[in-house]
């Protein structure tokens, strides 16, 4: 599925992941008895970053856990940076 933002689509179930910025997405998928998770940012140059991908273990129903969420903004930051950077 990120093949299709690379080639500027976008996923019919990609949903915005919101509170880490503007232009970040996830994707969620169940494979047998487990979910999945990958988070990107697509608004960075010309580059498409995935930020995280995890599976979905927590207890407490669909919430992301906050462990993932400081590392998901962490690296949009970092991505950020890298993006600029290479902008000149």
């Amino acid at each position: 599925e990120l093949q299709l933002v690379q080639f500027g689509g976008m996923p019919k179930d990609a949903k915005p992941f919101h509170g880490v910025g503007s232009g970040v997405f996830e994707i969620a998928l169940a494979y047998e008895t487990n979910a999945y998770r990958t988070v990107f940012a697509v608004q960075l140059g010309a580059k498409i970053y995935v930020l995280h991908a995890f599976q979905k273990k927590s207890k407490s129903g669909i919430k992301t856990p906050q462990k993932d969420i400081d590392l998901i903004k962490r690296r949009y930051k970092e991505a950020k940076e890298l993006a600029k950077r290479e902008k000149g």
